[in-house]
């Protein structure tokens, strides 16, 4: 019988899996960055898991409407040096993500707040201010 095992891999995936394809972030791509967004009164809650990762190793950027949020992490370099011997098996991610979510254009800097504790980072915005739509004036022909 084929069940996913408990770390998310079949027992044939490598077997079944296109040579030529490969994952840019490995196996646990789908891992990484997984994210809950909650629609309240005043706005948008968005809580998003980044296990492993410090607080000065993610960024979060507001542009043009779109909050990008970036995190990057590289295996320590004393960490690799104080440790004798050849890896066989290495499944620590060292790398970079980022995705980026459209909030509006009307949301400001200032009105965004975010904290960042056990893991996740927690980001609270505004919801954007809806464009008025121009009512039409009735031009009377003469």
């Amino acid at each position: 019988m084929m069940m996913p095992s408990i770390f998310g891999e079949n027992l044939f995936d490598d077997f079944m899996e296109d040579a030529f394809k490969s994952p840019i972030f490995g196996k646990r791509e789908k891992n990484l960055m997984k994210t809950d967004i909650r629609e309240n009164d005043n706005g948008y809650e968005l809580d998003m898991d980044l296990p492993g990762f410090k607080k000065d190793e993610i960024t979060v950027n507001l542009r043009d409407g779109y909050v990008t949020i970036s995190a990057e992490r590289g295996m320590e370099r004393n960490e690799k040096d104080e440790k004798t011997g050849k890896f066989v098996r290495q499944e620590r991610y060292s790398g970079s993500c980022q995705r980026s979510f459209y909030v509006g254009e009307g949301v400001k800097q200032e009105d965004m707040k975010a904290r960042f504790e056990d893991g996740i980072l927690h980001l609270e915005f505004p919801k954007a201010s809806p464009k008025q739509v121009e009512e039409s004036h009735r031009i009377l022909i003469e």
